[in-house]
Formats: structure tokens, C-alpha cells, sequence
């Protein structure tokens, strides 16, 4: 059987800054990297150089025969120090919007995606009461600056990732590495005390939470003050967390806490970038390992696709408000597991899309293998290859494999 998708549906994948351009020097994460100390297997360096080969990768990643590209601009880059906006690298985004039109892909833009400038890093992050009018008044400048280039905007990137880390017992809360040496070796670069330290992954408190949503609704009403034209949301991590013997109240617990809080706040914008890897499961007592006998990825999480499905239909029920697929992917070694995993999670969409649900496109995560935070970048997340000593890109058969469903924007099922 054959799913045609609709008319004008998005096909394409995704990246950010930090991950594939390199040398951010200006950033907070790139100071943590560093540190002799680091929770980090290794710097990020020159990552993916996409810095300076954008336009052979936009150019790749059209050739393909996909539609967009999803790629962020770097705020470290764009003000690298409080009040200075640098020229410079405003033109470097425009050239990147430029590619992206000359090959025939749309845009879309993500205005923060996990790294800060280290001097917002001193004046306490996401903790900071001061945080929603600077990120607001940073995106003004690029929607001033590049507006007329940019059509779909996302502001914050998973705002709720952290909370829902800990929750779930992925990662230490923030008081827990705020005791560790490298966040205090951090804080002491930093100038601030260790209480102050909240780097996004690790912002987990309520008031880093309500400044996330505050940040995105004052950015959002910036944006649209200077650019009617924006179509502007923001991304979640919805990863469902599905019950087992009993864990019925745990699992509505992290759900409530971690997804439908956010769902709430962002009803009336105009999308919501659904993002989805795998499943989680709760039991009476808390979270569950992954079944002994299931498949696993290199990430170590649960090979299952068919969670898109759910993510889709569960926040649907919350927002109902458009849905674009902003991430999705698998880190796997083997690249025939990635062409799985696309066609199980695109056959997912296609049922809901079948059933009336407005999902709007299928961003895939991510172009290219990238610096994979604290992973490093051992975890292969691409379509297409990346040698990070050679740079040589290697497209892969998944690659193939969706850019033929996006030029015929149908799916066999």
C-alpha cells in the first residue's frame, strides 16, 4: 500500500549550530569541553567544519530531494559579548539562508539549541531574571537583520529536555553537579558560585522552567513585531513514557511534569516541533530498564520507532495546534537499521495524518554524524557520514532511502 502525503509536506533533516560548524569558542559548552576535569569524551573542535562547507552540504542534503533544512543560529557568534552584535556573523547566516534558497530547501531556524553565550552563562543562565528580555532582544536582531529570509522559526530547543532528563534518572539533577569538580572549575571561569551554575542540560528547578516559556512567548512577540510573515513555535522532547504492572501514576507524573506543562503554555502558536527518539518505561516504583530481549541503539536507547506515532497522538490531545516533526532518528552503525527505523516512524506519521491529525512535515535527526554533547562523536546519527579527520562526507543509503520518499512524497507501507 501507498501513503501519499499532503501537498506542501516538509522532507528534511536537521543540525545545530554547535554540533557540526565548530570552534565555538564563544559558547559556554566550549569552555565545559575544556575543562581538565570534563564530563566530556572529547572537545568539539572543528566538528563537522559546516561553518565553512554549508553550501557542499545545503547543496548535498538538495540533491537528495528533500525540501528544507533545519539549522540554528549560534548566539555565542552573533553576540559574543553583552549589547555586541557582530556583522560578520549575521552575513555568515544570511549566506546560509542564501544556500538554502538557491537549492531550492526551505529554512527553518532555531534560535537557541542548547548553547549560550558565556557572559549570559555569568549572569546565571536560565535562572537569570534577565534572561527572557535578552534572548528576546537577540532575536529581534536576527529577525531585523534576516527576517525577509527566514519563513519558520523555533525559538528555544526542547526547553523541557532537562527536567524531563532528570525525571526520568538519564542525568544528575542540577544540585547533584553543581557538587562536581568540573561545574565548580566551570563556575570559578565563569565568575560566579556554584549556586548560580544551571547550564541548560542540567536546569531542572521550576523557575528555570517558567523563564524557558517566558523567554519563548517575549521572543515569539518580538519576532512577530518585526516580521509578520513568521511562522514561529517552539521544540519539545516527547518521547512518551509508557506504563508497566502498575506504573500508571509514575508515568502520568513525569507526563504531567515534563510534556503537558509545555503543551499547555505553547496552545495558540502556530506549531509545535515534535521531537522523539524512543519510548520510556514507568513502573509502581519509578522508571524501568529497556526489556532484556529488546533491540537497542547505539545511544542505548530502545530501537522503536513506533513511538512517533504515540508522541503524535499524545500531544494532539494537549496543543492542538499544527505538528512538524522537527527530530527524529536513530544512532545506529549499521545504516540499514536507520533506513528502518525511518520507514516504521514515517508509517506512524502516515497513520496519523490518515486519521486527521495536522502534522505538517519530517525533519530527520540529523544530516549529518555530529558532536553528540557529552558523547562526543562516537554516536552516528547522519544520513550522511561525516570522517571528522578528513571531513569527507559519505552518503548513505538512508539518505537515498528518504530523499525518495520526499520526491515522491509517498511512502510504502
Amino acid at each position: 500500500m501507498q501513503f501519499t502525503f499532503p501537498k506542501g509536506f516538509i522532507w528534511g533533516a536537521g543540525t545545530s549550530a554547535h554540533q557540526v560548524e565548530g570552534n565555538n569558542i564563544n559558547s559556554d559548552y566550549w569552555l565545559y569541553e575544556h575543562l581538565p576535569e570534563t564530563i566530556f569524551a572529547e572537545p568539539s573542535m572543528d566538528a563537522c567544519d559546516h561553518y565553512h562547507r554549508f553550501e557542499q552540504d545545503i547543496s548535498i542534503l538538495a540533491g537528495l530531494g528533500l525540501n528544507s533544512y533545519r539549522f540554528s543560529i549560534e548566539w555565542a557568534r552573533v553576540e559574543p559579548e553583552e549589547g555586541y552584535f557582530s556583522q560578520a556573523e549575521i552575513e555568515h547566516y544570511r549566506r546560509m539562508l542564501l544556500a538554502c534558497h538557491k537549492h531550492g530547501l526551505q529554512p527553518i531556524v532555531t534560535m537557541f539549541h542548547h548553547t549560550l553565550p558565556r557572559w549570559m552563562m555569568s549572569l546565571g543562565s536560565w535562572e537569570s531574571d534577565k534572561m527572557p528580555a535578552l534572548f528576546a532582544r537577540f532575536c529581534g536582531h536576527v529577525t531585523e537583520q534576516l527576517g525577509d529570509l527566514m519563513s519558520i522559526v523555533c525559538t528555544l530547543n526542547e526547553p523541557n529536555i532537562n527536567l524531563k532528563l532528570a525525571r526520568i534518572q538519564q542525568i544528575p539533577t542540577l544540585a547533584e553537579i553543581r557538587q562536581q569538580p568540573w561545574a565548580k572549575a566551570a563556575s570559578h571561569a565563569l565568575g560566579i558560585t556554584p549556586s548560580q551554575f544551571a547550564p541548560f542540560f542540567y536546569a531542572d528547578s521550576e523557575k528555570a522552567r517558567d523563564i524557558l516559556i517566558q523567554s519563548h512567548k517575549l521572543a515569539t512577540e518580538v519576532m512577530k513585531s518585526k516580521s509578520n510573515k513568521l511562522s514561529i513555535g517552539l521544540t519539545l522532547a516527547l518521547d512518551p513514557v509508557h506504563a508497566r504492572n502498575g506504573g500508571e501514576a509514575v508515568a502520568k507524573r513525569i507526563i504531567d511534569e515534563c510534556h503537558n506543562v509545555y503543551l499547555e503554555a505553547i496552545k495558540g502558536d502556530d506549531f509545535l516541533g515534535l521531537q522523539c527518539y524512543s519510548r520510556r518505561l514507568a513502573g509502581p516504583d519509578g522508571m524501568l530498564p529497556i526489556p532484556e530481549d529488546a533491540e537497542t541503539t547505539d545511544m542505548g536507547w530502545e530501537f522503536y520507532p513506533e513511538t512517533l506515532e504515540d508522541a503524535i497522538r499524545d500531544s494532539a490531545k494537549i496543543a492542538n495546534i499544527p505538528m512538524l516533526v522537527t527530530e527524529n532518528g536513530v544512532a545506529a552503525t549499521d545504516d540499514s537499521r536507520r533506513v528502518e527505523y525511518i520507514q516504521r516512524a514515517l508509517a506512524g506519521v502516515a497513520l496519523c495524518i490518515n486519521d486527521g491529525y495536522n502534522v505538517m512535515g519530517y525533519l530527520y535527526w540529523s544530516a549529518f554524524d555530529n558532536f553528540e554533547w557529552s558523547f562526543g562523536f562516537a554516536p552516528r546519527f547522519g544520513i550522511i557520514g561525516v570522517n571528522h579527520q578528513t571531513q569527507e562526507r559519505t552518503i548513505r543509503e538512508s539518505a537515498k532511502y528518504l530523499g525518495r520518499i520526499a520526491q515522491k512524497n509517498a511512502l510504502t507501507i
